[in-house]
């Protein structure tokens, strides 16, 4: 990893970020993230696009990344940052920090190069739930725990429950049950929140438990 403008593909932003500012000599980071009310991480917006295109243009004598980050960037803000990206204003330069290389646009993987960092296994290891006991209680409490998790993180957590399940050998794991976990991943595609997948998903393999 070397600090330049990029787009850095990765599920650990903080980490990222903390390998970078190692990197900093004499530059400045300015550092726009997407995240709600409750500072959980959401889509990169517009506005968000807006700011960040705003920031570039204060004068600076020293160089200045514009970092974005965001579990993924809409269509419109892609669209919106193109012209920034490709001539950004003097000591201006752009890094993105996001979860999936195939959510960004063509135009925009062409004007920065891209590095995919390889931390999946990082986050297989965060898997706090007991499956060969599960019961009511343990899948609310991970419930709670993962609800405003990223879409991203959140099919992570899908697919490691169907392997620790087929693992354990604790549950009738018929066909209908396997396309529980398959329509799940549709259904976050297509945006269906995370604790309602979740709660779907594991109140099934309850009902599936060997006695």
């Amino acid at each position: 990893m070397t600090l330049s403008a990029g787009i850095f593909i990765s599920y650990q932003a903080d980490r990222v970020l903390e390998q970078l500012e190692a990197y900093k000599t004499t530059e400045f980071f300015t550092i726009i993230r997407s995240e709600d009310d409750k500072g959980k991480p959401k889509e990169f917006l517009v506005e968000h696009a807006q700011e960040a295109i705003a920031k570039a243009y204060i004068t600076s004598e020293n160089l200045n990344y514009i970092i974005l980050i965001a579990p993924k960037f809409s269509d419109v803000s892609q669209n919106r940052l193109l012209k920034i990206l490709e001539e950004p204003p003097p000591n201006k330069a752009f890094i993105l920090i996001t979860e999936s290389k195939s959510a960004l646009l063509d135009t925009i993987q062409s004007r920065l190069p891209i590095t995919v960092l390889h931390d999946n296994n990082n986050h297989e290891e965060s898997l706090s739930l007991d499956i060969e006991n599960l019961n009511l209680s343990k899948v609310y409490a991970f419930i709670q725990n993962n609800n405003r998790i990223s879409t991203a993180q959140c099919k992570r957590l899908v697919a490691q429950i169907s392997l620790e399940a087929m693992k354990s050998g604790k549950y009738h794991l018929d066909e209908s049950t396997l396309k529980v976990f398959s329509d799940a991943i549709k259904a976050l595609d297509v945006g269906s929140p995370v604790s309602f997948i979740l709660n779907t998903l594991l109140l099934k393999l309850l009902v599936k438990k060997r006695v």
